[in-house]
């Protein structure tokens, strides 16, 4: 009764997550390109900082590298869900601003198939958009002045499954297939205190449906007593979404009080970036992991949907976007890795830390938008009651600084809490 209803809390979640496509975001930065990228990490390696490479073992779902299924338990059933909650301090001159949000994570499972094959199956954000701010410019020496409001919301999902083979001693290979989806919707309203001055209104459309293929592979070898290296790498097919933007604007002539509408509309007007991450860990001892993962997306070589200011029409043109670079470092050290020393409780805690540098995959204008630093810390507490020892409780804090010269300045502070719920569902029990 008790896998039941956890499965079907867990199917109602996925759904409802899903369904809602609530922003976890109230940043104005993700008004470009399709919004702030999620890091897609995990409770257990959200305190590493995201490192995901070369994790892998039989009581985690890494689907950031499809490979690491192969490593998952044969007796159990692995279930992964998260929630954060942030607040968000934007600073512009001299002026601070703060903001909150929440938001479900991940919701992930996993499971032996064959012998040396596992699955991972479950849901994640790709991006996020929401913003909702305004600038206001007094007009030469008169009183009047003109008014922007900018606001925006939506972002993409992707829910996934994916195999792990280990297709020889210490050689696992794995991918994943997720069908894409999400949209947006912005908003740019132009507005003057001087009532003849005309009202225009710019909207901007889109709703991607649509498949991410993602491809891993993992190599391990003990090189002396206790020392083993995980070297990890993963491939994400570049591909065209074959959806549609679309742009409508409306001209509220105060004079005649007449509105005029045009809508122009961009066809196959999103990609997917060619994507390429290499990492390796190093573990002591089943109880001190250390590692680092870098990455890189294509973004650079797409084009992105914009008005021409010259020619006024809506089209796809180059130089929107730029290549995201990744450097991601993350520790993970347990006292106690023995399961059976119950009587040492603060010694089987997994205490964490990481750091990661990225770059960012847009441009606002012609200059680079902001460079993202990000630095975190988290504990693996074990659940441990009369019917399972193997459970987690992921609790970390993350503090991202995002900054550019003479843009927004962002600090976020976040924290993100995983249950990570792991069973024995396939134990043959024996009856004396």
């Amino acid at each position: 009764m008790k896998k039941r209803i956890f499965a079907s809390l867990l199917v109602g979640v996925m759904t409802v997550s899903a369904m809602a496509q609530i922003s976890s975001t109230v940043s104005p930065y993700s008004q470009f390109g399709l919004g702030v990228l999620s890091d897609q990490s995990q409770g257990f390696n959200k305190g590493m900082g995201g490192l995901a490479m070369g994790l892998r073992g039989g009581g985690i779902i890494n689907m950031q590298n499809p490979a690491s299924y192969s490593a998952v338990d044969s007796l159990t059933m692995i279930f992964d869900l998260g929630i954060s909650g942030q607040i968000t301090n934007f600073k512009e001159g001299g002026k601070r601003v703060n903001g909150r949000t929440g938001s479900f994570d991940y919701g992930v499972g996993s499971f032996r198939l064959l012998r040396k094959v596992g699955v991972g199956f479950g849901i994640v954000p790709f991006s996020s958009i929401g913003y909702d701010y305004s600038h206001d410019e007094k007009v030469g020496t008169s009183s009047n002045y003109t008014s922007e409001l900018h606001s925006g919301d939506g972002g993409f999902t992707q829910a996934f499954a994916g195999l792990g083979w280990e297709m020889m001693k210490g050689l696992s290979v794995g991918f994943n297939f997720s069908y894409f989806w999400g949209r947006y919707d912005k908003q740019i309203l132009l507005a003057s205190s001087d009532e003849n001055v005309n009202t225009l209104t710019k909207s901007y459309s889109a709703s991607v449906s649509s498949y991410k293929l993602d491809f891993g592979v993992q190599w391990q070898k003990l090189l002396k007593k206790y020392n083993l290296l995980t070297l990890g790498a993963t491939v994400g097919i570049g591909h065209d979404l074959n959806e549609d933007a679309e742009l409508w604007t409306s001209n509220v002539n105060v004079n005649s009080e007449k509105m005029s509408n045009d809508t122009m509309r961009v066809a196959n007007a999103f990609s997917l970036p060619f994507s390429f991450g290499v990492g390796a860990t190093w573990c002591y001892q089943n109880s001190l992991t250390a590692g680092f993962d870098y990455q890189l997306q294509k973004w650079g070589s797409l084009k992105y949907p914009k008005q021409n200011l010259q020619t006024g029409n809506y089209e796809l043109m180059d130089g929107q976007l730029t290549d995201r670079h990744k450097v991601t470092l993350g520790v993970d050290w347990i006292p106690e890795p023995n399961p059976m020393m119950r009587r040492k409780f603060l010694k089987r805690i997994h205490y964490r830390l990481g750091f990661s540098y990225a770059t960012p995959y847009y441009k606002i204008d012609t200059a680079d938008g902001p460079k993202e630093l990000g630095v975190s810390a988290g504990l693996g507490i074990p659940i441990i009651n009369s019917w399972n020892n193997r459970s987690t409780l992921n609790i970390s804090a993350q503090w991202i600084h995002s900054s550019a010269p003479n843009m927004v300045t962002e600090n976020t502070f976040r924290i993100n809490i995983g249950l990570t719920f792991n069973e024995r569902w396939f134990a043959k029990w024996k009856v004396d």
